[in-house]
Formats: structure tokens, sequence, C-alpha cells
């Protein structure tokens, strides 16, 4: 897997698999009038094909997230402070949460790409609610400046669609793009 995750760590150990984490590091800023879908079906795939060329008989998996406000993505926070900006224009408001999954097997010229989307409205959020939270440093390594199934689960009124998609790692797509990988392996 070529992400650091914890999350996504978890949730694939979670799923039985066996797996090794190899981190892809790369610039993660959105390009001039890139879709959020497209974005992290991008970054996604530029991970996953950093590490496959490492490992190219693996398969290897690549995954981003974004938090999409309107038309502006919202990626991890550089500081506190910019999570505390993110985090009040987030309150009291819905917005999209984008996760791109990439598999690949470079040996094999297999790469498949997906991505999914889940819609997510805030609570409306008192200063010292949100101080506290970023204090807390938990917001500072996640796009939108939080993590839904930790501390910050407070800051949700609701959600429409895969909790796993929000939290970085959508459990239904990866089943769906693993059989399509397999597919093409057996033919």
């Amino acid at each position: 897997m070529a992400s650091s995750s914890p999350r996504r760590r978890d949730i694939l150990a979670a799923m039985g698999y066996d797996f090794r984490v190899v981190p892809a590091d790369l610039d993660e800023s959105p390009l001039d009038n890139e879709s959020p879908a497209e974005h992290v079906i991008r970054l996604s795939r530029a991970k996953a094909s950093l590490v496959a060329r490492k490992y190219p008989e693996n398969l290897v998996i690549g995954a981003d997230t974004v938090v999409v406000l309107g038309n502006h993505i919202l990626g991890k926070p550089a500081s506190p402070e910019e999570a505390v900006a993110m985090l009040q224009k987030l309150s009291g408001e819905g917005h999209n949460v984008f996760t791109g999954l990439s598999l690949i097997i470079s040996s094999a010229n297999i790469e498949i790409s997906g991505y999914d989307v889940t819609r997510v409205v805030f609570n409306r959020l008192g200063e010292n609610d949100i101080r506290r939270y970023v204090a807390s440093g938990e917001p500072l390594d996640k796009a939108g400046a939080y993590g839904i199934q930790g501390m910050g689960s407070f800051l949700v009124d609701h959600y429409e669609g895969e909790f796993d998609t929000v939290i970085g790692f959508p459990t239904k797509l990866f089943r769906k793009l693993y059989e399509e990988v397999e597919s093409c392996r057996n033919h």
C-alpha cells in the first residue's frame, strides 16, 4: 500500500489482506481546472505508480482523499491556524469527501482506478470547540482538518454515502476494483 495512513492500514488489515506499507511522497497540489474526481484519481495513480516501480510484480494500492467545500479542495492543513480556518469554513455546512483508489501491477500492465464520494454535513461549531479539537493534534494530518472516526465525530451532523470513503479507504470500491484486477490477471 502506497500510503502511510494508519486509518487505511487498519481498514485493509480488518478486511483480511496481508500487505506492506511503502509510503509514496509527492506533491499533492491540485492542477489548474482539475475536478476533485480527477484530482484524487491522478494522485492515487501517481502514488501507486511510484511504489509499483520498486515492486513491479506486486499489487500496489494508491489512495487519496480530499474534502471539497463548494468548488474549493481542502487538503491537509499546513498548520494549526490553517486547520482552525478550515473548520470555521466547514462549520454548519455540507461538503463532499472524494477518495480515489488505484490498483496497479506494473509487470502485468494492470492499472485500474476509481473514486467514491460521500456528502458530509457539519454541526455549527463554536470557536472553543474548534480550537480544542485542533489542539488535540488529530486534524493536522487529515484532509479538511478532521477525522470522522475519531474525536472529530462530534463535528458531523450526518453523512450520506460510505463512512469508509470519508476515512480514506472506500471498501466497496476497493472490492470492485480488486475483482477487476483479478479478472485481468486471469485472462
